[in-house]
């Protein structure tokens, strides 16, 4: 098998382990709090594990700027995965990750408002996508309706990852991409650990190994197929194929959970995943 095919195997199973987050998040017993610190918690050993094995320097590097990003980031992330985990605890797992997946039309709002980067015809068209998928996947307009405060806490999980997304291409870090992870997944369980601390840590059997596999195949693996498939593919094919993680988690949700969608709702979907995808393609010459 060629090294671009293995590539191609390598980001889809990790778009599929993606879309399997909030799958695990919903089969976990605990609060958002507890499967955040159980994720990051794992994700830091299995990562430790691999740089010991690759013998992968984790202490080079680390000045105070690249500290200071690590702590920026981490906070970031931990705030991603905890509205994202309520997001799939109040409104189900579609809501949750379509929310989340409105992340690029975020990415464009503050490269327009802190950057001061010019909205081009692209970034409005995606943005309106977005927001029309949005407005359809919207369950109520009744605030209080239990599925639209979910798809509130996946917006709130889309923003965060949308600045998240933003330090990271901006900031320039001699780190490496095994120290990043590292690095921010220890920020995170610190971050989320006096929550757990306060609310406890009462976890069953199955809870613990659907934590295991949140934290080592979900984030330490599926990271690992992400980087790897770069490595033999473009970026934006490789950005187009892990727009499909939506799409895959609607599925196992529809298949394990009876979440079943309505037209309305596929509709949106489709809107947001098309709105991913464009953000993915390649920019038109100008010249």
């Amino acid at each position: 098998m060629s090294s671009a095919r293995q590539a191609l195997w390598a980001a889809h199973v990790a778009a599929v382990l993606f879309g399997m987050t909030g799958v695990l998040g919903a089969l976990i017993q605990a609060s958002a709090w507890v499967i955040t610190f159980g994720r990051a918690s794992f994700a830091v050993v299995a990562i430790a594990v691999f740089a010991h094995l690759v013998k992968q320097p984790l202490r080079r590097g680390l000045t105070p700027h690249a500290l200071g990003m690590l702590l920026v980031t981490g906070l970031l992330l931990a705030a991603h995965w905890v509205t994202f985990f309520v997001a799939v605890k109040v409104g189900g797992i579609a809501v949750a990750t379509l929310g989340f997946a409105s992340f690029p039309a975020f990415i464009a709002l503050v490269d327009a408002t802190w950057f001061r980067e010019h909205i081009g015809q692209r970034e409005a068209g995606l943005i309106a996508l977005v927001s029309l998928g949005l407005v359809l996947v919207t369950p109520s307009f009744n605030w209080g309706h239990q599925g639209t405060a979910g798809l509130l806490w996946g917006l709130g999980s889309g923003v965060s990852f949308g600045l998240l997304a933003v330090i990271n291409r901006r900031s320039r870090s001699a780190l490496s991409a095994v120290q990043v992870a590292l690095g921010q997944n220890i920020v995170v369980a610190l971050a989320v650990a006096p929550m757990v601390w306060l609310h406890g840590l009462q976890l069953s059997p199955s809870d613990w190994g659907y934590l295991a596999l949140l934290g080592v195949i979900c984030t330490g693996l599926s990271q690992y197929l992400f980087v790897y498939s770069l490595g033999a593919l473009n970026a934006r094919v490789v950005g187009l194929i892990i727009a499909l993680e939506p799409v895959y988690a609607i599925a196992v949700a529809w298949w394990l959970f009876a979440e079943q969608p309505s037209f309305r709702m596929l509709l949106g979907a489709a809107l947001i995943v098309l709105a991913t995808v464009v953000s993915a393609l390649p920019r038109r010459s100008s010249a």
